[in-house]
């Protein structure tokens, strides 16, 4: 084949790549805020990469805070 296709090909893809939201974008469409956001990115991180013996703990905080947020519970 003519190596020109195979860049043509690549600049093709890269272009549709680029149109792509970003995850952030995504979350921002979907009504999340920009703390939302970044709680939802660490805790994916987090997660990912191994989490901790801590995490039944930081679940049980994480569901208190939106008990709180959403008016279920009062401090």
């Amino acid at each position: 084949m003519n190596p020109s296709m195979y860049e043509q090909e690549y600049a093709e893809m890269a272009g549709q790549l680029d149109s792509l939201p970003t995850e952030t974008e995504l979350l921002a469409q979907w009504g999340f805020n920009t703390e939302e956001i970044a709680s939802l990115l660490w805790l994916r991180q987090w997660y990912q990469n191994g989490g901790s013996d801590r995490a039944v703990i930081v679940r049980h905080l994480e569901f208190l805070r939106l008990l709180v947020i959403c008016g279920e519970l009062e401090l």
